[in-house]
């Protein structure tokens, strides 16, 4: 029987799946080295083992112990099923950019998660750095793992993944393509992978904001670098002590938005569904196609599972919000809101002065007429002051009164062209219902807005 003893014997041995549509247009083989089919999802798992491995043969964590740790979450998440096997307690510190659903699944595990400011110096006291560091020190039998600086991290893929590479391609991969955030990923691997044969290039792949791409090309730490990304799970705002540059033979930087959208790319077209990192990845390696010749075989590291993000990159009204997307129709306008609030209507036979309580109340111009669920008219901001200047006593009179054409009614996927031409000095809104027949509103602000993105 093929019975593993415990989750951990299913870290590693993760399966290389070759790319053919978003990587069509190069002239060589590209394949993934997907490894969220690790048990915790991400190839983190490798390392987490591995640094607790170490820690236990050097008496650094003792039985009973507690693990500290600062993470996005995937770290944590191995740390957290080795805790689980060998009885361990775990507190995870993380920032406040990384998505929910990394701090619910690490509770799910059974660790403690403390949240801290993402946008402080990494020598702050509130930063998740400085934190981790100051619980080792007051939390008893405790070992702070550090993953940054834990030469263990790296030892973990110069053990497994790039011997599992090399296997994997009989020895022919070239280039090796890995975002870079702790540094154990790309150098332990690119250390193994160099041994085998020193003219494979190992690219790594960065984020606008992080200081990693300078530093390698300068060897200067310019802070004048960093400033706030969204992109998550790589890119630093130090140089962790896993680095050693020689080993890499070039950086490449990506955008938020185009790493975002790449993802989602993957998802649709590959119908791998992975993280932010791997769409970032493989848009660092379609920037670099050029270098590219029909002979090569690229290996591009995906470390972990889209499930982590679907708050975030897979979430329409996020990437819509970001401007990472390009709002096109009624609903993606919609989508885009921050505010989920509910469609405000009035009845005809409500009075004109609650019409105007409305309007100063919820900020609007615009507000359908509604009877029996269907729209039978409007009453508009300007609209009102023109009769109410005229007549200050039509406050008293009912809405149906003074009610004005009804708004076009439009099909829920309509363009934001066509909305443009239904709004106008006249008509100053376009209403629309979803799939559950909900009413949504939309208004030449809206219009505007969307165009202006």
């Amino acid at each position: 029987m093929n019975i593993k003893n415990n989750i951990l014997e299913t870290i590693g041995n993760t399966p290389l799946i070759k790319l053919n549509k978003i990587t069509k247009d190069l002239p060589c083989i590209v394949a993934a080295k997907v490894d969220y089919f690790n048990p915790g999802n991400s190839i983190k798992d490798r390392m987490a083992l591995k640094m607790v491995e170490v820690a236990e043969k050097e008496g650094k964590l003792k039985p009973g112990g507690t693990i500290i740790e600062c993470t996005s979450g995937n770290t944590g998440m191995g740390l957290a099923l080795a805790a689980c096997v060998k009885g361990y307690k775990c507190i995870f510190v993380t920032t406040d950019k990384q998505s929910k659903e990394k701090a619910d699944i690490l509770k799910a595990v059974g660790a403690e998660v403390i949240v801290c400011p993402t946008n402080v110096l990494p020598e702050d006291p509130s930063s998740y750095y400085s934190v981790a560091k100051k619980l080792a020190l007051e939390v008893p039998n405790s070992y702070h793992m550090n993953q940054y600086d834990n030469l263990a991290n790296r030892l973990a893929h110069y053990e497994t993944t790039g011997p599992e590479i090399w296997e994997q391609t009989d020895g022919k991969i070239t280039h090796l393509v890995c975002t870079a955030g702790t540094g154990g990923t790309v150098t332990g691997t690119a250390m193994y992978l160099k041994e085998k044969n020193p003219n494979i290039q190992i690219w790594a792949i960065d984020v606008y904001g992080s200081l990693l791409t300078k530093y390698f090309r300068t060897g200067d730490v310019d802070m004048k670098e960093v400033h706030p990304y969204f992109s998550e799970g790589f890119g630093e705002d130090f140089i962790p002590e896993n680095y050693e540059m020689k080993w890499i033979d070039h950086f490449e930087q990506v955008t938020d938005k185009d790493g975002a959208i790449m993802a989602r790319r993957l998802a649709k077209e590959e119908g791998i569904f992975c993280g932010y990192s791997a769409g970032s990845c493989i848009q660092g390696l379609l920037q670099l196609k050029t270098k590219l010749k029909k002979e090569d075989l690229v290996v591009c590291i995906f470390h972990d599972h889209g499930s982590r993000y679907v708050g975030k990159i897979y979430n329409d009204q996020w990437m819509l919000e970001r401007g990472f997307l390009d709002v096109k129709t009624f609903k993606d306008i919609v989508n885009s809101r921050s505010s989920t609030q509910k469609l405000i209507t009035i009845s005809p036979s409500q009075t004109v002065a609650e019409a105007v309580e409305l309007m100063q109340k919820f900020d609007v111009e615009n507000i359908p007429v509604m009877e029996n669920n269907e729209s039978i008219g409007a009453i508009s901001e300007s609209g009102l002051f023109q009769k109410i200047f005229s007549n200050p006593d039509i406050k008293n009179e009912k809405v149906g009164s003074v009610i004005e054409n009804k708004y076009p009614i439009v099909d829920f996927n309509t363009s934001v062209e066509k909305l443009s031409t239904l709004i106008n000095k006249d008509n100053g809104a376009v209403l629309s219902k979803d799939e559950l027949g909900i009413f949504y509103i939309v208004t030449k602000y809206d219009i505007i807005k969307a165009i202006g993105k």
